[in-house]
């Protein structure tokens, strides 16, 4: 393979530097041609799963753009290859790159569930929804392995502990049982995330994630479960799949979703080196375009790290996309509302069984 072929299945095309490091790792176009020539694989594609043993497992978020108070990650890396993802930078602060490396070298915390447990047990522990996962998906293919997040769940449900969910994969209905102990007590809320009806777009921008199909089946089984589902119809890529903002909206809407939230594409740190060599390959055909829409929407560049305007982004593009918003939000999800999830229930069950007196 050289290096401008196109690396099927997986998002990013290329490893890139990581910051924190002194050396830098440089693939080479003779150094690939030899290993052609005698038959070898230069690096391996599969994806490898590393344990990892951190301390905590909750994490306060002081952003205030992304809507959520507490989160907790089972993976660092995600297997799904989304090329936008925000999450690919901090790969690099466990010594990977954000490009190839965030995709196939997921790291694993097995003992997730108990460092959980031991968080919502301490006595000066409040109530505040969690969510798994605020950085990766706790859905991905590495969970039918490990199973941590059903684990977690298990452990939400006996504290009677707010949890919130965020996923791109259909496999958040194996843990259909607990979901719904948990909607009893008004405990759960989904996010699933559809960012396109088209499947070739899909497969481009997300190539190990869920088929639409299966993800709009999720909502759908979600919803006559009972259990409030959000739709994250995120990033809107102008030129990709902005244009789909009402088709999508309507989609999930007809499906069963309660509400829905959006964020305009923005290509921090190294994702901007990484979605513009992905977009030339991908899409050559519009990916000048496609770039500069995006430092439309960010004032003359890719990325915006200011807090309020990063992820709604700004100009004539941004301001259209949230248009299109505001009247589907008017047409398809008029007296639908997205409930608050209980915090009441989990200091009485903080010992693991309900206080009696």
């Amino acid at each position: 393979m050289s290096s401008n072929e196109f690396l099927k299945g997986r998002g990013a095309q290329k490893n890139t530097d990581n910051r924190f490091l002194q050396h830098v790792f440089e693939m080479r176009d003779d150094f690939l041609e030899f290993c052609r020539l005698e038959g070898e694989e230069y690096e391996s594609n599969k994806t490898q799963y590393i344990p990892i043993f951190p301390k905590t497992i909750v994490n306060k978020v002081n952003s205030p753009d992304v809507g959520m108070g507490y989160s907790m990650n089972p993976y660092q890396g995600c297997e799904h290859g989304c090329i936008y993802c925000y999450a690919r930078n901090t790969h690099e602060y466990w010594g990977y790159s954000a490009g190839l490396d965030f995709e196939r070298r997921i790291l694993v915390k097995k003992a997730a569930p108990q460092l959980l447990e031991a968080k919502i047990k301490h006595k000066n522990w409040k109530a505040h929804t969690i969510v798994l996962s605020g950085n990766t998906d706790c859905y991905q293919p590495a969970e039918r392995k490990f199973e941590i997040t059903r684990k977690c769940l298990d452990v939400f449900l006996k504290y009677r502990h707010p949890v919130g969910i965020i996923t791109k994969n259909a496999l958040v209905l194996r843990d259909l049982d607990i979901l719904r102990e948990l909607n009893e007590h008004q405990l759960i809320g989904v996010n699933v995330s559809v960012t396109s009806l088209s499947e070739k777009t899909r497969r481009k921008l997300e190539p190990r994630t869920a088929s639409i199909q299966k993800r709009l089946k999720t909502i759908q089984v979600l919803s006559e479960n009972k259990i409030p589902v959000n739709a994250m119809l995120a990033p809107m890529i102008p030129g990709i799949n902005s244009h789909e903002l009402l088709p999508l909206a309507k989609a999930v809407a007809d499906h069963g979703a309660l509400s829905f939230g959006l964020t305009v594409v923005r290509l921090n740190g190294a994702i901007g080196q990484i979605f513009s060599d992905w977009i030339k390959k991908a899409m050559p055909d519009r990916a000048e375009k496609v770039l500069h829409q995006i430092q439309d929407c960010h004032g003359g560049t890719v990325n915006d790290s200011r807090f309020g305007t990063r992820t709604k982004g700004e100009g004539k593009i941004a301001e259209q996309i949230h248009e299109m918003a505001y009247i589907a939000k008017k047409r398809y999800f008029k007296d639908r509302n997205f409930p608050v999830l209980n915090t009441l229930l989990h200091e009485q069950y903080k010992d693991g069984q309900m206080r009696l007196f």
